[in-house]
Order: structure tokens, then sequence, then C-alpha cells
């Protein structure tokens, strides 16, 4: 008994590490690549935190209706070496951001691209597989 708790216990635990891992940085579960969007709006807040940087951006429809949509993207470390930082996005900041809506059709995506009020792209492109 006691073999089978020191050997297969740590083994099944072991073995339920990578599921959780891809659980986490599942693109497919959460984002469908094949509706891509642009929303443009007033940013609210900026997040550069771990494990993903989120914005929240308000979103002025064409009745004048606002909603609150919220973009993710990737962890800090990476933002960084894609030229971005914290000050990146301020709040009352206008941008326009590309990405990939999520599957449950909230007002969330997966960031791909960002751009300023005069179209400079803010930072490097991202891509499905970047976590």
């Amino acid at each position: 008994m006691k073999i089978l708790l020191k050997c297969v216990v740590p083994a099944a635990m072991a073995l339920s590490v990578p599921a959780v891992v891809a659980a986490h940085h599942s693109f497919a579960v959460f984002f469908d690549e094949t509706n891509e969007v642009s929303i443009e709006g007033e940013v609210v807040s900026f997040r550069f935190t771990n494990p993903h940087a989120t914005i929240a951006l308000d979103v002025t429809g064409e009745d004048g209706s606002v909603t609150r949509w919220r973009a993710e993207t990737n962890a800090p470390v990476i933002l960084q070496r894609r030229g971005w930082s914290r000050r990146s996005l301020q709040p009352g900041q206008r941008v326009r951001l590309d990405g990939w809506l999520s599957r449950d059709g909230k007002p969330y995506i997966r960031l791909r691209r960002a751009f300023d009020a005069d179209g400079a792209q803010i930072g490097q492109s991202f891509g499905m597989g970047d976590n």
C-alpha cells in the first residue's frame, strides 16, 4: 500500500499537470480564430499584470449605448519584449483593438493588435499561439 501511495499518486499528479497548463493557455477553448473583430473606444483601464494583461474599453454603439469590452493580452514580460509598457495605454485614450472574439458571445477578445487615435500601431502584433 505504501508503494502504491509513493508511486501511483505522484505519477497521477504529474500526468494531470499538462492538462491544467494546456487548459489555462488554450486559445481555441476561449476564442474563435475564424471570427476577427475590430473595436474602437475609450480605454477605461489597462492592467499590466500576470498571468495576462487586460484592457477594458468603452465602445459606443450606433444607437449611443455604451458597451464595456475586455481584451486579454499576454503576460507583461512578453508585452515588454513586443514594445509595450505599463504606460502604453492610459484611461481616456481613444484606441482601436483588433482581435479574436470570445466563443461565448461576450464582449471579450484576445488582442491581435492595437492602434492609437492617429492609427499608429502600439507595440507588435500578437498571434493565436502567443502565451
